[in-house]
């Protein structure tokens, strides 16, 4: 008897975040996911950082030797929106995941609640059709000048989940540019690749589609549509956009298949879900004459070693 293998109807959200407000964040995805259930989805990707913001254009008061008091202040609202693992926030998450009866990628800023409390991570969160968290990816690197609000992932987080609708994992935003991290995926036989990203511009595109060619797999990319009228007026460090150009980011969410070839979008200049059908017969078609980690590996001459340990800060031993 011949193999079957799904075919996986995905939905990628381009959309705004109620911007530094976790509750509003939450109401706006519950009506999406739903939205996209409504439509059949399997599969429902949310932009990076959708939970409570990514907060483009904001400095945080601080400059190389200094931090302004100014900027502790917008640290706060960012800090006291972001989530908790697991919290009423998840649970809400995970509730419409079940009324979807889908799998979500929701892209938030999670607190650490368990050890510091002070350090926030840009972390994909994977609720299954149940509305269990089944995994979670942090940030391994940020970037620029995201390193001032969030702390760097460890190897424990490169999540691929083994899924009936196939094998889904990703990176966020500019770690799809570290070629090791990709590798690490691969080498997992990552099959539904989720790209979310702050990254609006024509290259991040070609980006995308080097990694399906690359890895054999779907990709999704999934952004946000943000305009400066978004932002609360009464955030702390809110005169610090005045010269930021009213469209903040211009989205360009996409779905491309195993060959390089884009599904659906990009999508630019306004919020809305795209969709596509994705048959993962193509995922071994497409490995017919590459793969990545297969043939067309040479572990005679290179071999890559990926440290998954947990990496605490305070170790205990009993």
């Amino acid at each position: 008897m011949a193999d079957h293998f799904p075919t996986v109807k995905a939905a990628v959200v381009q959309a705004a975040p109620v911007l530094f407000n976790r509750e509003a964040c939450l109401e706006k995805a519950v009506q999406r996911i739903a939205e996209a259930a409504a439509q059949k989805a399997q599969l429902i990707l949310f932009p990076e950082a959708f939970i409570p913001a990514y907060p483009r254009g904001l400095t945080f008061g601080t400059v190389v030797g200094s931090r302004a008091p100014s900027g502790r202040d917008t640290w706060q609202a960012y800090w006291s929106n972001a989530v908790d693992i697991p919290s009423p926030a998840t649970e809400a998450i995970g509730a419409a995941a079940r009324q979807a009866n889908a799998y979500v990628a929701m892209g938030i800023i999670e607190r650490d609640s368990e050890t510091s409390q002070g350090t926030l991570y840009c972390t994909t969160l994977y609720f299954n059709p149940q509305g269990e968290i089944i995994g979670k990816h942090r940030k391994l690197k940020p970037t620029a000048a995201e390193r001032l609000i969030w702390g760097e992932g460890d190897g424990s987080t490169l999540t691929v989940l083994d899924t009936p609708l196939g094998k889904m994992g990703g990176l966020i935003c500019w770690e799809n540019y570290m070629p090791l991290a990709r590798m690490a995926l691969y080498g997992k036989g990552v099959q539904l690749y989720l790209a979310p990203t702050a990254d609006s511009r024509d290259t991040w595109q070609a980006t995308l589609r080097h990694i399906a060619c690359e890895g054999r797999c779907f990709v999704l990319g999934c952004n946000q549509f943000v305009t400066k009228a978004m932002y609360p007026a009464d955030l702390a460090g809110i005169e610090e956009l005045a010269k930021q150009p009213e469209v903040m980011c211009r989205g360009g969410s996409v779905i491309i298949s195993p060959l390089g070839e884009v599904l659906a979008g990009p999508l630019f200049d306004q919020e809305g879900i795209l969709y596509a059908d994705l048959n993962l017969e193509e995922v071994f078609r497409g490995k017919f004459d590459f793969d990545v980690t297969g043939h067309y590996a040479r572990p005679d001459v290179f071999q890559l070693l990926v440290d998954e340990t947990p990496r605490p800060s305070v170790a205990r031993r009993k």
